[in-house]
């Protein structure tokens, strides 16, 4: 039989004292093989000073940041690691390196961000897209967002997922566009052309999506009410007020990976906790 090959994340900007505490604790885990990509000097005099075995990584010396984003993104282009991660620089540096048409690894699909939380207020594990890639989608773009995060978990063992198009009512509404266009979405995912191996219904509202209750007051009978995998936003506002108020007020568990590129992009905050770095490193692996 063979030896399943250990995940392998490669770090850009490495070159930073929270970046190398996540990356000893993913090791020390098991969840990942790291490496990190930045200055080295200051890599081992940070792990000198925070005892921490630099032996656990292999480094690749690059101080400046383009360069290390454009180092990391060849180490997963080249079959080297298996996804791809921001460290201590900006997502637009990172991204920059990995939509490059020559050096980067675009798939030709539409780039989108996928978020997961656990919380004991939800009967399983809950995701929500797009929360930070795609600013305003338009309709041809809603459905690379559902297609990709569909496939994400797929990859995961959800065979069928239940895709609860958010709106701030549950129907549609002439003075409401965005519920105009899930209505168009739902009919194109009916037809069969598009969106496949997956429920989707909508407009609803947060409630409906997610409470069973809320469904039963207000009449609404929907194969995803109640029983939402995932909860598509409407546009970044919504998604990001969404992230946070679960991972801020809440204190879900959470977690959050870049999909459609050739591999999983991890873009982490440093205001993020060690916590959701790891969840997120996690994610990476199994989609």
């Amino acid at each position: 039989m063979a030896k399943e090959k250990k995940s392998t994340v490669a770090v850009a900007a490495a070159d930073s004292a929270h970046i190398l505490e996540m990356a000893a604790e993913a090791v020390g885990q098991g969840i990942a093989s790291m490496i990190l990509v930045g200055d080295a000097s200051k890599i081992f005099a940070l792990a000198k000073e925070m005892n921490i075995n630099i032996d656990n990584f292999e480094i690749v010396d690059e101080a400046d940041e383009f360069a290390a984003c454009q180092a990391a993104v060849e180490l997963v282009k080249s079959g080297r690691a298996t996804a791809l991660m921001k460290g201590d620089t900006e997502t637009s540096t990172i991204m920059r390196a990995v939509l490059c048409r020559e050096t980067g690894i675009r798939a030709g699909k539409k780039l989108s961000h996928v978020a997961v939380f656990e919380t004991p207020n939800y009967h399983k594990l809950l995701f929500a897209a797009d929360c930070a890639v795609n600013i305003a989608p338009d309709f041809d773009t809603k459905i690379d967002i559902i297609e990709n995060t569909v496939d994400a978990l797929r990859n995961m063992g959800i065979n069928l997922p239940k895709v609860a198009l958010l709106a701030a009512k549950e129907k549609v509404d002439d003075k409401m566009p965005i519920t105009q266009e899930y209505a168009q979405i739902v009919a194109l995912h009916k037809s069969g052309e598009r969106m496949q191996n997956c429920i989707v219904d909508g407009p609803l509202a947060l409630d409906n999506a997610v409470s069973v209750e809320a469904c039963e007051i207000k009449g609404i009978n929907s194969p995803v009410g109640g029983d939402a995998d995932i909860l598509f936003c409407p546009n970044i506002e919504a998604g990001n007020i969404l992230y946070k108020s679960l991972s801020f007020i809440t204190k879900a568990k959470n977690g959050g990976v870049v999909l459609g590129a050739k591999r999983p992009i991890i873009l982490t905050s440093r205001a993020d906790s060690a916590e959701s770095k790891l969840i997120s490193i996690a994610l990476s692996v199994l989609f």
